[in-house]
């Protein structure tokens, strides 16, 4: 019975050790970036031209049943102040009688019968490229980009990179649930592309505006066709380049969730994703270790990371059992909590580019219960599409009107 409560208390040891690491990351991640900032350390040197090509874009928008977003979309797209590239809309599901386009680069797809999957929609525009394209682009069906965005992203891939996260602001901040999302977004932008992007290590990727060479995207092949297209590509990207780059000057703007309906819905969508996706995660760190890549354990032990209700709960969970077994050792867990929220506090307040995000901060216990009732309700995005609904129909103009006002 001893050795047995010997066991148990070992395992409860380490889970704690792993909740702790997760609670420790971010605050050594700012650290260590002050200290690499302060001694003027830069692993990025944005004059390491490495050939003069000016890269052919191809763009891909997958709209599924809604079309309304894709005038705005395509105007951003002709604003460009570069202009080598084809944007390959696939709208799947949709009604396209209403969508004419001058411009020979804009190509409108509908499939034959509805796909219901971005990864299949994403294929589909491969698919029916009209020519061989350098890039591809890949977009969802609210997004807006910058002018300058390709410009910029071009000398990205100029530099050697072959893949290129490049960097998501918020469309609409004028709800709470809105900022909610943005400050979530904000946080994990800093530590998991600003900070990676700046230790010269492969930033974590999203499910928009990511550009990657097309030849390695061909290389990347999906069992599962639904959830966690990102985690997917990135976990094989990581293993497949040197470093995945993060763009932080060149800018995709997304639509935030603005009700909490829709806000439970996409936890939903993304705490399934973590799970289903739990081998591939494994299997960079394993792939890191193999090669002594630090980079790839970081980024696979970032993936690892639980959604934070679950970090929460274990927290909650390792304070009960600690109070029984070892009371003492609750004034450690006290001050690494206290670490972790000004640590968070001074993310926001210092990485926020958008008005009302620190304010915010006061609501985040809404989060916190959208991603509760998400946990419970997370049978339902093995079984349905989960579609995330948007109403912020906005142009690139007015939206850059307003940042400046």
């Amino acid at each position: 019975m001893d050795v047995l409560l010997q066991i148990i208390k070992c395992f409860f040891y380490a889970f704690s050790c792993i909740i702790a690491f997760y609670f420790l990351l971010p605050i050594a991640l700012h650290l260590l970036y002050y200290i690499v900032e302060s001694v003027k350390i830069n692993r990025l040197n944005k004059n390491n031209i490495k050939t003069d090509h000016n890269f052919d874009f191809a763009a891909i928008i997958t709209v599924h049943q809604d079309t309304r977003f894709i005038a705005p979309f395509v105007d951003s797209f002709l604003k460009q102040q570069y202009d080598n590239f084809k944007v390959y809309i696939v709208a799947d599901d949709c009604d396209i009688s209403n969508l004419l386009f001058s411009d020979d680069r804009i190509v409108i797809i509908k499939p034959e019968s509805a796909l219901n999957s971005k990864i299949k929609s994403i294929q589909y525009a491969i698919n029916h490229f009209k020519q061989k394209h350098d890039v591809i682009i890949i977009f969802d069906s609210d997004n807006l980009i910058h002018p300058n965005y390709l410009k910029i992203l071009n000398k990205y891939f100029q530099r050697g990179f072959r893949v290129v996260q490049t960097h998501m602001l918020s469309k609409n901040i004028d709800n709470r649930f809105a900022r909610l999302d943005s400050i979530g977004h904000i946080y994990y932008t800093f530590y998991e592309r600003k900070v990676k992007m700046k230790l010269g290590i492969s930033s974590a990727i999203l499910g928009l505006g990511i550009a990657l060479d097309y030849d390695l995207y061909k290389e990347i092949n999906y069992e599962n066709v639904v959830g966690g297209f990102d985690k997917k590509l990135q976990a094989q990207l990581a293993r497949k380049v040197t470093q995945i780059a993060f763009a932080e000057d060149a800018i995709v703007y997304d639509e935030k969730v603005e009700d909490g309906a829709v806000l439970k819905k996409q936890r939903t969508r993304w705490i399934y994703s973590y799970f289903n996706h739990f081998k591939e995660s494994w299997l960079l760190i394993l792939t890191g270790f193999k090669n002594l890549n630090s980079g790839q354990i970081l980024l696979g032990a970032t993936m690892l990371r639980p959604p934070m209700v679950l970090q929460l709960l274990s927290l909650i969970f390792i304070v009960i059992i600690t109070l029984i077994i070892n009371p003492v050792l609750l004034y450690g867990w006290a001050i690494l909590v206290f670490l972790f929220a000004m640590n968070f506090i001074l993310t926001i307040a210092t990485q926020s580019r958008q008005k009302g995000m620190l304010h915010s901060i006061k609501h985040i216990p809404l989060l916190i219960f959208s991603q509760l009732r998400a946990l419970i309700n997370i049978k339902s995005a093995k079984q349905s599409f989960l579609k995330t609904e948007h109403k912020k129909i906005i142009y690139i103009d007015e939206l850059l009107k307003n940042e400046i006002s």
